[in-house]
C-alpha cells in the first residue's frame, strides 16, 4: 500500500462504503491509520494514499478468499479489523422465508466468521484487535428483527468465544453495539422481503450520526472496553436487559403499543 510502512498501523474495515463504515475510516485516518476498506459498491469514494478500496460480495466464498489474500499481500501488517458489514430484515417471523433468513445470517453472521479465521493470524502477529459491529438486538429482543436479532446474538457468541480464544496471544476482541444509525439517507426503502441495510431502515427511534457513532466507538476502542454500547438508547438497554431482562420486555411491548 502506497503511504503505508511497517511501522503505521493499518485497519480492515467491512462495510467500508456505507455510513458508518466511512466514519470510522475518517476517525482512524485523522489519527495516521492506513486504511484497507471492503464493500460491494463505493459510491462517490477513491483511494487515497492511505486507503485502498475492494470491492467484494463478502457473500461469495471464492471473492471473499481473494480479497482477504489482496489485503494480506499488500498490507506491510494488520493492527485492527472492523467487522461492520450487514443488512437488516423489517417484518414479522410469520412472512419471514428461509431464503431471507439465511441471506441475513450470511452477511451478518457466517461473513464475519470467514474473515476473522482469515486475518486471525496477522493479528496476533500485531497483538491487534477484531472489533465487532453488533447492535442492539445482539443483546436484546428487537420487534419485528428477528432474522437480525438471531444473526447479530450469534455474532456475539462468536467473538466472545473468540476473545478467550485470542486472549493468551494478546489480542483484543471487542463488540460495539449501536442502536440506530442514520448511515444511509435517501434511502429508507426494504426490499420485497424486508432486506435493508442498518441504519437505511425508517422505523427506528434516537437516531445518530455516523460521525457520533464513530465517535463513541473510537472512544470505547481506545480504553479498550470490551463492550460499547453506542447511543443512549443502546446504553439504557444494555443496562436495563442485564438488570431486568422482564423489565425491558415489557418497555419495548408498550413502546410497540404506542406506534400501533
Amino acid at each position: 500500500m502506497s503511504g503505508a510502512s511497517e511501522t503505521t498501523p493499518v485497519a480492515v474495515i467491512s462495510g467500508g462504503g456505507g455510513g458508518l463504515g466511512q466514519a470510522l475510516a475518517a476517525a482512524l485516518r485523522a489519527k495516521g491509520w492506513s486504511l484497507h476498506l471492503i464493500d460491494r459498491r463505493f459510491e462517490e469514494m477513491e483511494e487515497q494514499a492511505d486507503t485502498q478500496l475492494h470491492q467484494c460480495d463478502l457473500t461469495d466464498p471464492a471473492a471473499r478468499e481473494t480479497c482477504f489474500a489482496q489485503v494480506l499481500k499488500s498490507a506491510p501488517r494488520i493492527d485492527l479489523v472492523v467487522y461492520n458489514a450487514g443488512i437488516t430484515q423489517i417484518g414479522p417471523v410469520e412472512t419471514l422465508s428461509e431464503a431471507t433468513h439465511r441471506q441475513v445470517f450470511e452477511v451478518n453472521y457466517f461473513a464475519a466468521c470467514a474473515m476473522a479465521r482469515a486475518f486471525q493470524s496477522a493479528l496476533r502477529q500485531s497483538r491487534g484487535t477484531h472489533l465487532a459491529i453488533s447492535s442492539v438486538a445482539g443483546f436484546a429482543p428487537l420487534y419485528r428483527r428477528a432474522a437480525y436479532a438471531g444473526s447479530k446474538h450469534a455474532m456475539e457468541g462468536f467473538f466472545k468465544c473468540l476473545r478467550a480464544e485470542e486472549e493468551q496471544y494478546g489480542v483484543s476482541v471487542q463488540i460495539a453495539a449501536p442502536s440506530f444509525i442514520a448511515t444511509n439517507p435517501g434511502r429508507d426503502e426494504a426490499t420485497a422481503e424486508g432486506l435493508a441495510r442498518p441504519g437505511s431502515a425508517s422505523d427506528g427511534v434516537d437516531y445518530m450520526s455516523p460521525d457520533a457513532a464513530a465517535a463513541q466507538i473510537m472512544h470505547g476502542l481506545t480504553r479498550g472496553r470490551t463492550t460499547i454500547p453506542v447511543g443512549r438508547v443502546a446504553w439504557l438497554a444494555w443496562k436495563l436487559n442485564r438488570a431486568a431482562p422482564g423489565l425491558m420486555h415489557r418497555m419495548m411491548m408498550r413502546s410497540i403499543a404506542q406506534k400501533d
